[in-house]
């Protein structure tokens, strides 16, 4: 089966373990808010400091996921957000709870930059984020509907991420062990399209600023503003997540068909629409509107994101550094939405982040309309020039397989050809291969009877001609016909008895 059929699970179990920390940053800063001697502000500057980790870790390493290894440096990932996690889920001490939340960040970034480093040299690279997509969406709207029912602990959320990167442990021994020395397909130049690939960085930055400004204050919003308690807020979070899901299965299905221009363009304009709708919301109606339309659309858009990202560079490198320029907007999200709602209001944060994502919307319109996509070269998989030779397959008798060879090198000679002496041709061209002797030997058979009838039943001598001017090969073959008729049988003796007079 090949590559382009075949799903890579393990990068999309990467994926989703990467990814389910930023999934319920909502739920883990109001967690924060609720359970420790935390201001909604400070909060909020936990889950930046989380995600700024997870941020960082991506800009480390865009660049040496082959170096490493995928395999070590995905299990180091997933051992970091294990124990970071797990220690400010088991914590009540507020630095430990702090700096197991960025040890767990860095974890995140880890795992998700070896997933998205992997999937961005498959030539499916938009069909396998989609199920990674699916996969974070599915497990994240899962958990919202289970978190109330766990107990108000604010260790709840990072102990699920902590048992989710556990579990995902085991499939990192289907990864490679390291890089490959030598890639048969590799992009020229050290980084293609630096241009759109900065601009869309950039543009990725404010673009997650203000998706997650919004997503780290949408529990606060519904349970304060709305009106709503913890089990309806996670409810209609589950849903929103659940249609997340068709509209990454949506955005599967449609694929490229509908490039990628229109897809981001109009995506990130309805998206400012959904962030005004629910960021004013005052019921569960309006409300869960906003949130269900607007998870809708976000992950649609992000795939396709992260698609252009992919096709840019087959290493994967604008990949990982999008997905880390994203992280890093992520990161600020929930500060910057914390700030701006504790100044001016849920609604006035929510008008000035939709007048964000429309001005940002041009840029990233624009890369998606003319992306500067890596040239691709073939070279030989040890990167020596490879030997010209032509090779014949002959078949091995008594083979069990039609496929079993022998591999032999074709030697091509040059062949050179001497007209029949006897013609003008023939005394030009003895006489420039092989020097004067043999010009004049084909002068004088030009003047014999049997240049006028060379092939009159007549044997012929081979006499071989030294090919002075054609070194290294063979030597041509000039046949002198003789003008003696074919001798008798009995004119030769025999080849038993020494010769001698005949006896008595």
């Amino acid at each position: 089966m090949s590559a382009r059929t075949t799903t890579p699970w393990p990068l999309v179990a990467l994926f989703t373990a990467g990814y389910l920390a930023a999934y319920l940053l909502p739920t883990t800063v109001g967690r924060l808010d609720a359970a420790l001697p935390l201001s909604a502000t400070q909060a909020g500057a936990v889950g930046s400091l989380l995600l700024l980790g997870s941020a960082s870790a991506g800009f480390l390493l865009a660049s040496r996921v082959d170096r490493f290894g995928p395999r070590p440096l995905a299990r180091a990932g997933l051992l970091l957000a294990v124990a970071g996690y797990g220690a400010a889920a088991l914590s009540c001490a507020l630095p430990l709870v702090v700096a197991g939340m960025v040890v767990g960040g860095l974890g995140s970034g880890t795992v998700t930059t070896v997933a998205a480093a992997r999937i961005a040299g498959r030539p499916d690279a938009h069909r396998v984020t989609t199920l990674g997509l699916l996969g974070v969406s599915a497990l994240a709207g899962g958990l919202y509907l289970t978190i109330p029912h766990l107990g108000p602990a604010h260790g709840v959320p990072p102990a699920l991420i902590a048992v989710t990167a556990l579990l995902v442990l085991p499939v990192t021994g289907r990864l490679e062990a390291r890089g490959p020395a030598t890639r048969a397909v590799r992009p020229t130049g050290p980084l293609p399209g630096r241009g759109p690939g900065l601009l869309l960085a950039a543009a990725m930055v404010l673009w997650s600023l203000a998706q997650n400004s919004l997503w780290g204050v949408s529990g606060r919003i519904g349970l304060t503003q709305a009106g709503l308690d913890e089990v309806t807020v996670g409810a209609v979070f589950a849903v929103a997540l659940g249609a997340g899901l068709l509209g990454v299965v949506g955005a599967g299905v449609l694929g490229p068909r509908l490039g990628g221009a229109l897809p981001i363009g109009l995506g990130t304009v309805l998206i400012a629409g959904c962030i005004v709708l629910s960021a004013s919301a005052s019921d569960l109606a309006s409300f869960a509107t906003g949130e269900i339309a607007w998870n809708t659309l976000y992950p649609v858009v992000l795939s396709y994101v992260i698609g252009l990202a992919a096709s840019m560079d087959r290493r994967g490198r604008w990949a990982v550094l999008v997905g880390s320029a994203s992280s890093l907007g992520t990161a600020c999200g929930p500060l910057t939405g914390s700030l701006l709602s504790a100044r001016a209001g849920y609604p006035a944060m929510g008008l000035v982040l939709a007048a964000g994502l429309l001005l940002v919307s041009v840029p990233m319109t624009v890369v998606a309309r003319h992306p500067r996509r890596s040239r691709i070269v073939v070279v030989p998989a040890a990167e020596v020039p490879a030997p010209a030779l032509t090779v014949v397959e002959i078949p091995v008798p008594g083979a069990p397989a039609p496929d079993t060879v022998a591999e032999l090198p074709v030697v091509e000679i040059p062949v050179v050809e001497i007209p029949v002496p006897g013609s003008a041709a023939g005394r030009a061209t003895a006489a420039r291969l092989t020097g004067d002797a043999v010009g004049e030997l084909a002068g004088l058979l030009a003047e014999s009877p049997s240049a006028k009838d060379p092939f009159a039943g007549r044997p012929a001598l081979a006499v071989p001609a030294v090919a002075a001017e054609v070194p290294g090969f063979a030597a041509p073959v000039v046949e002198v016909p003789l003008d003696t008729a074919p001798a008798g049988r009995d004119a030769y003796g025999t080849a038993v008895g020494a010769p001698g007079p005949a006896s008595g």
